[in-house]
Order: structure tokens, then C-alpha cells, then sequence
């Protein structure tokens, strides 16, 4: 796991030299602008005599040694200052116990496997170890690409391939003609347009539907319009079944395999129909129940302790 491989021995030394590498850094930078504090003190000092031994009659010149006084006075303050800033940030920096944090990170392996340890523990360890996690995608190799930001500094690629379940694969995927032929006046384009993405069906662009780009093709093929005034069985889909039945979609596609919740699909991928007066049946009730008592007593706090949540996704 990237976690445990974040803080391993190995990784926690190299944080080490990485860190003794910047402090070393900081003191070269520091060393380097005092000696150009000594020039810049030195050339101030020649600029004052300069200016002390300038014939005051002579006021043209006495005001240009005075300008050119004050010019490495200030750059000498600047200095001075920069100095000063520099210090108190290598003063903040707190000090590492090498030896502490090696013995965590052989200890830590232990403690994250431990039955003991819930996932907020974990969750508050993340959060201390990851600043942000930025997601890409590489369609190249249909996989998911993560680029971890550690705390410190460090950066971590990582490949998900990206599950293709409940998809066409894209060589079977139907035409977006003959998808709309089959579905329209079944949903609404909305729906419609939702059934043709998930269908890998492109527009004649090579882009994914919206609403609008539904209506237009819908009525350049002289497809009726969806009215649910003229639809004998009034349907909603299998998203909206399981919000009105207070289940996730994952237990309504269960309950539909199982026959418990009629539901049906005109094209493999598109948009399950359910009848709405389905909803209140016997049948649907007891399923819909059966699903409530196998969730764990307390089921919202479950959902949180059981899921790792990541900075940035």
C-alpha cells in the first residue's frame, strides 16, 4: 500500500537526507548573503568617507555621495533583514528524532493491520501524510492515473485500471440511429441521453450526448417527443426506484435480478425501466426490508467508519 510505502525505512531516510539536504541548503544561502553583507558593509563605509571629506562647497557632488551613501546603507539593511528571516525560519524548523521516527515507520505496518485500529485512525493518518491526491485518466490504457502529493514534498504516481462493468465493449456498441430508434419515446431525452453515454454511443463530432444534441438528432429522425400523458404504464428508472424506496441502486439491481422489483431494459446498457405502481407492492416491501435489516445497526456511522476517504478525490 502507498501509505506504508510512504513511511517505510527506507522512505523515512531519505525524507531524512532530503530534510538535512535543505537545512544544509539554507545554511549555504545564509553563509552566501553574509558575505555579501560584508561587501555591502564595507562599500557603505567608503561611501561615508567619501561623503565626510567632500568639499561642502562643492554641493552637486556632496549630493551625489550622499545619495550613493544612502543606496548601500539601504541595501545593507536589506541584507541585514533577509538574514534575519532566514534564521528565524531554520529556528522554527522542528528537530527530527531520526531514531523516533524510524522506529514508527517499523512500527507502523503492525499498528495499520491491527484489528484494533478503525478507519478513522487511518483516516487521521492520511490526512497528516497526503496534501492532495489529482486524478487523470489515460485512455491510452483505460486507466485511472493518481498522482499523490505527500506532505514534505514528495510526489507518487499511481495506475487504477478502470472497470469496465455493466459497459459495451466499444466494438459492440449499438449507433446512436439505431439506439435512439429503440429507445425513443420511452424517456425523456434527458434520460435518453444519459442511456447513449453509457452505451459508449458518440454524436457524429465524436462527442457525448446532452439534452439538447438528443432532441436535435431525435428530431431530425422524426421520433416522437416522451409524454407521459400517453404511457400506459407510467415507468422511472432504477436510479430513481431506489431513491423513492430509500435503497442504494446496487440493492435495486439486486432486487430486480432476483425478480423481487420489476424492472426491465430495452438495450443491454441503457436505462432500467421500472413501473412506478411497482414501488408499493408486497413483494418490493418485503425485499426492500429484507435489504434495511442486513445493514449494520448503525448503518451511517458504518458508512463512515468502513470508507478511507482521500484529500482531493
Amino acid at each position: 500500500m502507498q501509505i506504508l510505502e510512504a513511511v517505510s525505512d527506507r522512505a523515512v531516510e531519505a525524507a531524512i537526507f532530503a530534510s538535512d539536504q535543505v537545512e544544509r541548503s539554507q545554511r549555504d544561502i545564509i553563509a552566501a548573503i553574509e558575505r555579501d553583507l560584508e561587501g555591502a558593509r564595507y562599500e557603505a563605509l567608503l561611501a561615508s568617507r567619501r561623503y565626510e571629506l567632500v568639499d561642502p562647497a562643492k554641493r552637486h557632488v556632496a549630493r551625489e555621495l550622499e545619495a550613493r551613501w544612502n543606496d548601500a546603507l539601504e541595501r545593507v539593511g536589506v541584507l541585514e533583514r533577509k538574514i534575519k528571516e532566514l534564521s528565524a525560519l531554520s529556528a522554527a524548523r522542528p528537530v527530527i528524532d531520526r531514531g523516533r521516527l524510524l522506529q514508527l515507520a517499523q512500527d507502523l505496518p503492525t499498528v495499520w493491520n491491527a484489528p484494533s485500529t478503525d478507519t478513522r485512525t487511518k483516516q487521521r493518518l492520511i490526512h497528516i501524510l497526503v496534501q492532495e491526491i489529482i486524478c487523470d485518466l489515460d485512455d491510452a490504457t483505460n486507466e485511472a492515473v493518481l498522482l499523490i502529493h505527500w506532505t514534505g514534498g514528495r510526489h507518487t504516481e499511481v495506475r487504477v485500471a478502470r472497470v469496465k462493468t455493466g459497459r459495451y465493449p466499444a466494438e459492440l456498441a449499438p449507433t446512436a440511429v439505431e439506439a435512439l430508434r429503440e429507445l425513443g419515446g420511452h424517456w425523456p431525452d434527458r434520460e435518453l441521453a444519459v442511456s447513449l453515454n453509457r452505451m459508449l454511443c458518440k454524436t457524429g463530432d465524436g462527442e457525448s450526448w446532452t439534452t439538447v444534441r438528443v432532441r436535435e438528432m431525435r428530431e431530425r429522425l422524426g421520433i416522437p417527443e416522451y409524454d407521459a400523458a400517453k404511457v400506459d404504464v407510467p415507468m422511472i428508472s432504477l436510479t430513481k426506484a431506489a431513491e423513492r424506496l430509500g435503497i442504494c441502486v446496487g440493492s435495486a439491481k439486486s432486487l430486480a435480478k432476483k425478480g423481487i422489483l420489476p424492472a426491465t431494459q430495452i438495450l443491454p446498457g441503457s436505462q432500467w425501466m421500472v413501473p412506478v405502481e411497482a414501488l408499493t407492492s408486497e413483494a418490493v416491501r418485503i425485499g426492500v426490508q429484507g435489504v434495511a435489516d442486513r445493514r449494520p445497526k448503525f448503518y451511517e456511522d458504518y458508512q463512515y467508519d468502513k470508507v478511507v476517504r482521500l484529500p482531493g478525490l
